[in-house]
């Protein structure tokens, strides 16, 4: 069954899976945070207390972007096909869990704390996190219109929970189900509580949600607390970001395995937390014949792959490696090029060392991604350090890490202002409809990178898409 399910499908099972394994380890740090009994003692957090809570803060802050991303990204549930629909709505539910149980735990550990319920507060623009975001995120528990969407879904489980539990038998869907059963009472919503929202909640959204199936109702629930649980500046429902026919041509024709793609989407939620215009990066594998000329398909790392590689998009055969918030996965070209903005770069070396490169980004294949933003460990990766991790050492190749928020990163607008300057890397190509309406090319890009390259990158950190 799993390999019949669309791509998307198994994107948004892979990132629950590794965040209700991550939000174990934040709950970890979190408790130790508690049990500081200077902060206590003193009322107020050090210099070095306050990096420690900062980096916590915003780790969940990007786990919890991410889990929105996967309840939104279901949109009408009309068009999802019956059969799907539950394992749909399975995803999403386990979603919401972890960010209910995510914000309870929050509650429980820091209600009788003032100092570090104060910190949590404090918020930061460089990263995106507004101020009073921990009030926020507690007021939108006790929200009478997330008690009446929540209701369709609790029902909806209640119902249907032998069949939504023999979903555990697919090896993608079992953390979904282990889920459930962990923290299903996490989600009680009561009659009662669901009888005083329907009173309070008039909105013509709410009366519309009265006519949809149950499973309808379920799947607009999720989609809407987690709407409702972030500001409008953070998405735009509906918008679907993707480059114009005419220019994705224009850069198939003109990209060179071991290109490095940097791109935008326009009104995405993980734009935020990001630094700069250009937020997102992947390493351009290119055809399977670009690869067996390269002498790629009997490296090592690339025999076990190849048999998938082939069979990830049969009207796509351009490949990319690339790290999202499920993981680093080899995808078709499609995934960057859903994009508004895109720039190519290309490493300045000789095809043996791009081989080199990409048969050693190869090796990262199925890692998780990092939303600690660790570039010190290699077991879990961010975008940037698929890039880093595969050309840095190659050929003298090496890349300046910059510390933000007490790590060292590196950001995908590095890679451009590297390019900018001619150094190790050059421009390739860049469309940016808020710079110019067509592609352009080699020398012409650097205005667009003058134009869009900012200061305020060196203080914000990447996060998956």
């Amino acid at each position: 069954m799993i390999a019949m399910l669309p791509d998307d499908l198994q994107a948004h099972a892979r990132t629950v899976a590794h965040l209700a394994t991550y939000f174990e380890e934040l709950k970890v740090a979190a408790a130790a945070l508690r049990e500081r009994a200077a902060v206590r003692q003193r009322g107020f957090f050090s210099p070095s207390e306050d990096e420690a809570a900062r980096q916590l803060l915003v780790s969940y802050w990007m786990a919890r972007a991410a889990l929105f991303e996967v309840a939104i990204g279901y949109r009408d549930a009309a068009e999802i096909p019956p059969a799907l629909r539950p394992t749909r709505f399975l995803i999403a539910y386990a979603a919401a869990l972890l960010l209910v149980d995510a914000a309870r735990f929050l509650r429980e550990q820091y209600h009788d704390q003032p100092a570090i319920r104060a910190k949590l507060n404090e918020g930061d623009p460089n990263f995106g996190i507004p101020p009073e975001s921990y009030d926020t995120v507690q007021r939108s528990l006790t929200s009478p219109i997330h008690v009446w969407h929540l209701y369709h879904a609790v029902k909806f489980f209640e119902e249907h929970a032998d069949e939504l539990r023999s979903l555990r038998s697919e090896p993608l869907l079992a953390p979904m189900v282990d889920v459930l059963d962990r923290l299903g009472h996490r989600m009680h919503v009561s009659v009662l509580d669901y009888a005083k929202a329907r009173i309070r909640a008039r909105s013509r959204q709410a009366a519309n949600a009265v006519r949809r199936s149950l499973v309808d109702r379920a799947l607009y629930g999720l989609q809407k607390v987690a709407c409702l649980m972030v500001t409008d500046k953070f998405t735009r429902l509906g918008h679907q970001p993707a480059l114009p026919a005419d220019v994705a041509a224009e850069l198939r024709s003109l990209l060179k395995p071991g290109d490095v793609l940097v791109n935008r989407k326009e009104f995405a939620l993980t734009n935020y937390f990001l630094p700069g215009y250009w937020p997102h990066s992947a390493l351009y594998l290119g055809q399977p014949d670009d690869l067996e000329r390269l002498g790629i398909r009997q490296h090592e790392e690339m025999k076990p792959r190849w048999r998938r590689l082939l069979d990830l998009d049969r009207d796509e055969p351009r490949r990319v490696l690339e790290a999202m918030r499920d993981g680093v996965w080899l995808r078709s070209l499609r995934s960057p090029f859903r994009a508004d903005a895109l720039v190519a770069v290309r490493p300045k070396l000789a095809e043996a060392d791009i081989a080199h490169a990409i048969g050693r980004g190869l090796g990262h294949e199925g890692k998780p991604y990092d939303f600690d933003f660790d570039f010190t460990r290699s077991d879990r990766l961010v975008c940037t350090e698929v890039v880093y991790r595969s050309y840095d050492g190659i050929a003298g190749m090496q890349f300046p890490l910059t510390r933000r928020a007490g790590r060292l990163t590196i950001a995908a607008e590095d890679f451009l202002r590297m390019a900018l300057e001619r150094h190790q890397f050059e421009p390739v190509a860049a469309f940016a409809p808020s710079r110019e309406s067509r592609l352009v090319r080699e020398a012409e890009v650097d205005a667009i990178l003058r134009g869009t390259l900012g200061g305020i990158a060196d203080c914000r950190l990447p996060i998956a898409e």
